[in-house]
């Protein structure tokens, strides 16, 4: 059986970007069934998106037809699948994503659902301290998750820019050293 219409490591017939939009269309899922807080589940999500990327898809040499846009569909996909990844690291670690501002805010809402839990259960207050206060701190902690993951979603196409940027240019970079070497 010849070689043609494999890509690496693909079947027969299945073309050498086949990897890339499976995990093209992967992310989108991932993210549209997103709800919520970011959890860890979308890191495993977003390495085995990136892993299958990385096996399967391939970006042409720089004189192929349809170069540009390949290189610009692959580095996209990179960049989607390490948002994915990074998200639930985004949204938990101060460090790694300051949002400056922002996360003194949803502090702030997650206080708030403190105290409209307390008022929420009004009487029942008096019967049960040790479950309202297991009340206060749920409602305060999703209210706190909730606003950092909304804020941390808004950011992410930033994240997956800027990771596609520096795919496309390492791989101009690699052709070009590959070209003169």
């Amino acid at each position: 059986m010849s070689g043609r219409g494999r890509g690496r490591g693909g079947a027969a017939g299945a073309g050498p970007d086949a990897g890339v939009l499976g995990t093209a269309l992967g992310v989108v899922l991932a993210f549209s069934l997103a709800e919520g807080s970011w959890e860890w589940f979308s890191t495993y999500l977003g390495l085995t998106l990136l892993t299958v990327v990385l096996a399967f898809g391939r970006v042409p040499g720089r004189g192929a037809a349809g170069f540009g846009w390949n290189l610009a569909a692959y580095s996209l996909v990179v960049g989607l699948c390490v948002a994915l990844a990074l998200a639930p690291a985004l949204q938990r670690w101060e460090w790694l994503f300051p949002m400056p501002g922002t996360r003194d805010g949803c502090v702030q809402a997650g206080r708030y659902e403190n105290l409209h839990a307390q008022a929420a259960l009004g009487d029942l207050a008096g019967k049960d301290a040790a479950a309202l206060a297991y009340a206060q701190e749920q409602q305060s902690r999703v209210a706190v998750d909730d606003c950092l993951a909304a804020t941390t979603t808004r950011w992410l196409p930033v994240y997956a820019l800027g990771t596609a940027l520096l795919v496309s240019g390492g791989v101009v970079l690699r052709g070009r050293a590959r070209r003169a070497g």
